[in-house]
């Protein structure tokens, strides 16, 4: 992962470096760069990070707080790695905002394997809406598409295990629309869009009594991954 990073930041960096310097970048205003978008994508990367750290750290310890707590830690170290890149990009800097949510999301993997339950039951998820690219994967475009939630899931708690209700998950979330250039130059107002919707559980409908590691991938990248279309939300 330290590999990856370097790979996708060190390149953009030594294009046209600069000397350290802070960037306050905002959170939800409308009058900041992605509306709040971009933060809740480092809360997610972050999250993804931890994680993946933590399942690996399970395979030889367990799992347990103790794991989730030191895989927390590392992911958020990789998160914080990657600031120290955007400290010296000529278009960005190191952000606190940028290192709360990276907090936050980390913190989360330190919860979900803390709380008993709560992994079956709250899921942290990336939806990406396709566009006229289907999936764009820079600028502000690529913020647009992207959608995040956390999903709670029926089939996590005890009492609808056995019903058909255990298919189904609440969903609350957040995503933004009309603030790329060519929407701000034609004098569109950015929107910021909170939401809740109901979604279909697509590992317990699909996956649930399968075996094998294709299986398993599956239902580990249904945690983090909402499919397009699996969902109905209103804004």
């Amino acid at each position: 992962m330290v590999a990856l990073l370097t790979a996708t930041n060190l390149p953009v960096t030594l294009g046209d470096p600069q000397s350290f310097r802070f960037k306050s970048e905002g959170l939800f205003g409308k009058d900041t760069s992605n509306i709040g978008v971009d933060k809740l994508a480092h809360a997610w990367n972050a999250h993804l990070f931890s994680e993946i750290l933590y399942r690996r750290m399970a395979r030889k310890t367990g799992g347990g707080p103790a794991s989730a707590r030191t895989a927390a830690l590392l992911g958020l170290g990789l998160q914080t790695y990657g600031e120290i890149y955007d400290a010296f990009h000529k278009n960005s800097g190191f952000s606190w905002e940028d290192m709360a949510f990276n907090a936050a999301g980390a913190g989360f993997t330190a919860l979900q394997h803390s709380v008993p339950g709560l992994d079956e039951k709250v899921d942290f998820r990336l939806l990406i809406v396709p566009n006229d690219d289907i999936i764009t994967f820079r600028g502000r475009k690529h913020f647009e598409q992207q959608w995040f939630l956390l999903a709670f899931k029926a089939s996590g708690f005890e009492r609808f295990r056995d019903s058909p209700l255990r298919f189904l998950e609440f969903h609350v979330g957040y995503h933004a629309e009309d603030f790329d250039d060519d929407d701000r130059a034609a004098g569109l107002v950015p929107k910021r869009k909170p939401f809740v919707g109901i979604g279909l559980n697509i590992s317990e409908l699909l996956l649930k009594n399968r075996s094998g590691g294709v299986a398993s991938v599956g239902r580990h990248g249904l945690e983090y991954l909402q499919i397009p279309y699996t969902a109905l939300h209103v804004d």
